[in-house]
């Protein structure tokens, strides 16, 4: 718990100097609205299910299409005002099409989207905050928060893996595992609540010794190998340094 508070403090103050950053660079006003439609790339991703409605219209009071869940694919073809927000008229794969509030996406298309869903990221929490932080690793992999989000990211889910763990130890019969005639890590590894995490890219060890379930670290070594030179590299490589304590330990 200590590390991932670290981590999400750190992730303030990056996407605080960020913002500090950008507002000195901006010298030209902003391009009009209509200019969406010119842009080369307008792929965009949803991660905000509280406002994700797809409406038939640009209004809040519209009839809704669908409600988009976080990680659904679009792609923008138009913008427009009403009740107070911006609208995204947007294409959402295979066959809808309508209107979204801006503030639920994000993508390159639109500057400092990053920033905003690092923001998103640092304030979430439980799996969802998991799930947000795996959209930021793959919509912005040239930001300059990517050192931070991916050390936050092995934090929360070396946490998991002690849950998990936990949770495992509980619900796993040791009579049945001895009577099936299968190794006890494989049982482990198998667990069905790490189905989830899998399907987002997400992988565990086990040492046998422990009988604890451990994150790989592979967002760590990321940082180690392509941000060497970044303030997140010497904490990853503790954390690395860490787990190979921890997957030598004997209970």
């Amino acid at each position: 718990m200590k590390r991932s508070l670290f981590a999400i403090v750190f992730l303030a103050f990056l996407i605080f100097t960020s913002n500090t950053q950008a507002q000195n660079r901006r010298r030209f006003p902003p391009k009009a609205k209509n200019s969406i439609a010119a842009q080369p790339s307008n792929n965009a991703v949803v991660v905000d299910e509280r406002l994700a409605v797809l409406r038939f219209e640009p209004s809040l009071f519209s009839k809704a299409v669908i409600r988009m869940q976080n990680g659904r694919k679009i792609s923008i073809l138009g913008s427009k005002e009403a009740d107070g927000v911006t609208f995204y008229r947007v294409t959402a794969p295979p066959n809808n099409y309508g209107w979204v509030q801006a503030e639920a996406i994000v993508g390159k298309f639109r500057r400092g989207d990053d920033a905003r869903l690092a923001k998103l990221v640092q304030s979430s929490d439980g799996f969802e905050q998991i799930e947000r932080a795996e959209i930021f690793l793959e919509t912005f992999p040239d930001s300059s928060l990517r050192p931070a989000i991916l050390l936050l990211m092995g934090d929360l889910m070396e946490e998991t893996a002690l849950r998990l763990s936990n949770e495992a130890a509980r619900r796993l019969n040791r009579r049945e595992m001895a009577a099936s005639g299968a190794p006890l890590h494989s049982f482990y590894l198998n667990y069905v609540s790490l189905d989830r995490y899998r399907r987002h890219g997400i992988n565990f060890i086990f040492n046998p010794n422990t009988k604890i379930l451990h994150y790989d670290g592979a967002s760590w070594r990321e940082i180690t190998k392509k941000f060497p030179k970044s303030a997140e590299a010497a904490e990853a490589q503790k954390r690395l340094d860490s787990l190979d304590e921890k997957m030598k330990a004997v209970k």
